[in-house]
């Protein structure tokens, strides 16, 4: 009996491989030799990528095993998202975290790594990024790199943009920075910076107050926003004003183009005001209370514990560990996205919102 139920497991081995295309033994996901195999993996990838943001794990979900001569080679299958570490930083995987505001979807990956007991070499490895494979990239001399946006090279780009918009706008007030989007740096003759931004009205009129200043605060009680973009070159070396050609209109930075910073920072803290938090606590009320909700107060505990559907397809593979081999993995970190923005319909305009009143700024 016990050799039967050997060969039994042994055959449901091999078919387990054959479906899944991985040649080798399959083993456990979470393995502490897969570990080292998935992050080399991971490093890797990173290291071909030149712009945009580096990848983290998210989920293993299987792994193989086969020997040749004295490596060990392991075949993947794993997910990964974007992270919040730029590509090219010194930074590892392992210290990043999930980009909040990524697509939900995660990104498939698959290697091939030889591993002795203390190396480990990725001999391939592809991951799907949009819908395509990232082939290897070399460094392109000239071509616009996207930039950090709590780099201080910002702080001039940035104040000149602003500058200049408020010098040239019909609106009564200022407007401050509020967020930042994507930027990108180009060597020219000199450098070019894109960059992506929104501003909000402060409490500052224009009658009383030339530039922006320590009294500029946000006016909370008229809420009001500009998103623009803006290229501004700059050539300090040649003691030329800064030049700046922007484009604004209504409306803040949509969500999925603004960038988390840390609490407080602005690249133009040298410049401009420290903004105070002018949010409060979102107040709650109870509902009335009705014969309805006291149904569903009383009823079964099945009733109250029961699970929630997932918010996407692929996130129901995050709880892990629930098939053989316990494959997928539990995910590396919880992956936290942002909820989009609702958007407001504007009546009498088709659900647009009203131009500016000079369309476009130039």
């Amino acid at each position: 009996m016990r050799s039967g139920a050997g060969l039994c497991v042994l055959g449901l081995l091999c078919l387990h491989s054959s479906v899944y295309g991985l040649p080798g033994v399959l083993i456990f996901c979470d393995d502490p030799s897969v570990d080292r195999a998935v992050s080399s993996a991971v490093n890797k990838f990173n290291e071909r990528l030149s712009t945009g943001h580096n990848l983290a794990l998210f989920q293993i979900l299987s792994a193989s095993k086969s020997e040749n001569g004295s490596d060990s080679v392991y075949s993947l299958q794993f997910t990964t998202r974007r992270s919040d570490c730029l590509a090219g930083s010194n930074k590892p995987w392992t210290v990043c975290n999930y980009l909040p505001n990524g697509r939900e979807k995660p990104i498939s990956c698959n290697a091939t790594v030889y591993m002795t007991e203390t190396e480990a070499h990725t001999r391939q490895v592809d991951c799907l990024l949009d819908d395509y494979i990232v082939p290897d990239k070399s460094i392109c001399l000239g071509c616009p790199t996207e930039i950090d946006e709590n780099s201080e090279d910002l702080r001039v780009p940035l104040s000149v943009s602003i500058s200049k918009y408020n010098s040239i706008s019909d609106s009564t007030h200022l407007f401050t920075l509020h967020s930042v989007g994507r930027s990108t740096r180009q060597v020219i003759a000199g450098f070019r910076f894109k960059l992506s931004f929104d501003m909000r009205r402060t409490t500052c009129p224009k009658s009383e107050h030339k530039d922006l200043n320590e009294l500029c605060v946000p006016d909370s009680e008229n809420v009001e926003f500009i998103n623009c973009n803006s290229t501004v070159d700059v050539a300090p070396w040649r003691f030329e004003v800064p030049q700046a050609n922007i484009q604004c209109e209504q409306g803040a930075l949509p969500t999925m183009f603004i960038r988390r910073r840390p609490p407080g920072w602005s690249p133009l803290r040298n410049i401009l005001f420290k903004v105070p938090s002018i949010t409060s606590p979102p107040t709650t009320t109870s509902p009335p209370s009705t014969g309805k909700a006291s149904a569903n107060e009383e009823s079964s505990e099945e009733d109250t514990t029961a699970s929630k559907p997932p918010s996407s397809p692929d996130m129901g593979a995050e709880a892990g560990n629930d098939g053989p081999f316990h494959c997928p993995s539990n995910p590396w970190k919880p992956f936290n996205p942002i909820p989009p923005r609702s958007t407001h319909t504007w009546p009498g305009r088709g659900g647009q919102p009203p131009a500016p009143s000079r369309g476009g700024l130039q």
